[in-house]
């Protein structure tokens, strides 16, 4: 169906019919054809955001239902002690800080036992760029937990973090990858991805792997079977072409591998970072940018990537709402113990029933998931 047939079948669509056909890239993504980069250019400056949140809609239907999806998911990270400094965070703290901490594995293994018994089913594992910690301190960290339990997903440490790893402790990331899996490592986040394009990575990460270097670890992982989220941050000084060609290089990067499990758009949170304190950003993203983001996402992976997550912890749960009517079909998860987002000021926790809630109010059916997105449960 193209776009002027959508428009005209639809009898109560507010949507005028002089805007039939003034977007050929809306037509095109409402035929299911791969978008160009001048497509996802002309869609990051379109003004008609009810219609591009519409085509979204659609093609997410066509793909995923109307199951929303959510993970009863444990957030813990290890350590906050980071070598790089980043000016988009507001979570990392050198050595020697009053406030900087690093977990045992023991003190690990008791976190995740009481996540388990609140109901988690993964447990997400990132942290700094600690400068001391040895790899048998990660190794050590996976074998604990996998013994005590054995059915938990352990989604652990970004590809930033195993490129650091792979520096400090002068190894491939390859055999990195290969002894954090023979520990016990199941799957990865999508952290660390920020945005790949070098004109704009170097103005918000210090310290950290290239774009290019992100995406060969994620490959090598994905070629060792372990699959992985992506993540994108926007919303701080970032141009539409930066959005595009990151969203381009994970639709790229998916071909080869089709290692990537979903897409989690993160909304840049500016309390407490030095992008704030230096007032190259002086206010978070409007709204309307966050819909145009998971509406883009949408459209330009569609015919790769099935699942674009909404992070409702950064959104507060009234516009993750929105957003789900706008292209997205999952709701990440619970985020219990959440500290990234708590550094910089927001609410982090919920419970599956309270994402449920969320779900049926917009008349959707809930799902919990487990990692890789079988349905564990439906409300």
């Amino acid at each position: 169906m193209r776009l002027k047939e959508y428009i005209l079948t639809r009898k109560n669509n507010t949507v005028l019919e002089q805007l039939v056909g003034d977007s050929k890239a809306l037509d095109r993504a409402l035929a299911g054809e791969e978008l160009s980069y001048n497509d996802g250019i002309e869609l990051m400056n379109y003004d008609n955001l009810h219609l591009l949140g519409a085509v979204a809609d659609i093609t997410r239907k066509k793909l995923v239902g109307n199951t929303v999806t959510f993970a009863a998911s444990y957030y813990m990270n290890y350590t906050n002690v980071c070598a790089a400094s980043c000016q988009m965070c507001a979570f990392y703290r050198k050595e020697g800080a009053d406030d900087a901490y690093t977990l045992t594995p023991q003190e690990i293994e008791q976190r995740v036992r009481i996540a388990k018994q609140l109901g988690a089913t993964e447990v997400h594992i990132v942290g700094g760029f600690h400068p001391k910690l040895p790899l048998e301190y990660y190794e050590n960290m996976m074998r604990t937990i996998k013994k005590s339990h054995p059915e938990l997903n352990i989604k652990a440490l970004t590809a930033a973090e195993i490129y650091y790893l792979s520096k400090l402790t002068k190894n491939s990331t390859k055999e990195i990858l290969s002894r954090l899996k023979d520990a016990g490592l199941d799957s990865m986040p999508g952290g660390g991805a920020e945005l790949f394009h070098p004109d704009i990575r170097g103005k918000i990460v210090r310290g950290k792997c290239t774009g290019q270097q992100w995406l060969d670890v994620i490959e090598e992982a994905h070629n060792m079977n372990i699959k992985s989220n992506v993540t994108m941050l926007y919303g701080h000084i970032e141009k539409p072409e930066h959005i595009v060609d990151h969203l381009i290089k994970i639709r790229e990067l998916q071909k080869k591998t089709h290692g990537l499990i979903t897409l989690i758009p993160l909304k840049f949170s500016l309390d407490n970072t030095e992008l704030e304190q230096d007032h190259l950003v002086n206010h978070e993203c409007s709204s309307v940018y966050d819909l145009r983001i998971i509406a883009l996402s949408r459209l330009m992976l569609a015919n790769v990537l099935n699942n674009i997550s909404v992070y409702w912890v950064a959104y507060g749960k009234k516009l993750a709402q929105v957003a789900l009517s706008n292209g997205g079909s999952d709701l990440v998860g619970t985020a219990f113990s959440e500290e990234i987002y708590k550094a910089a000021g927001k609410s982090t926790s919920s419970s599956v029933e309270e994402l449920a809630t969320m779900v049926h109010e917009i008349g959707r059916v809930p799902a919990q998931r487990n990692t890789h997105f079988k349905i564990l449960k439906k409300f």
